[in-house]
């Protein structure tokens, strides 16, 4: 039950740090492109990346101080960094099909769901 608590809270503070990341980014870049998108999937990547070799190398972060900011945080602030984390360690695991299996199925079926999930608002609500 605690590391629930501890995802949920972590979750809590990721999601208004991915907010206030994207909207500053995207302000900033008076631009259509999605650069706050952008900017927090790669800020998030980059700290999981960190943290993931700090946690390995030096064996820093419990259960549940791993469930608060990776799955909690960094869940929050961006999925994207959960995918490249998980992708890195298949490559790093002498699993390079299932990385890139990983890399194709999650984009290849992640942007078809969103066609179908907008195709079917349409024909219920369109």
């Amino acid at each position: 039950m605690l590391k629930i608590f501890l995802v949920g809270m972590g979750g809590f503070l990721g999601s208004v740090a991915r907010v206030l990341c994207s909207n500053f980014v995207q302000q900033a870049s008076d631009s259509t492109f999605p650069f706050g998108t952008l900017a927090v999937n790669v800020i998030g990547c980059f700290v999981i990346g960190a943290l993931s070799e700090l946690g390995e190398a030096r064996e820093i972060f419990s259960p549940e101080t791993r469930s608060f900011i990776f799955v909690g945080i960094l869940g929050g602030f961006t999925t994207f960094s959960s995918f490249g984390n998980e992708t890195i360690n298949l490559f790093r695991g002498g699993l390079p099909v299932s990385a890139v299996g990983n890399i194709a199925a999650q984009l290849v079926i992640g942007l078809l769901a969103v066609w179908l999930g907008r195709l079917l608002a349409q024909q219920l609500w369109g």
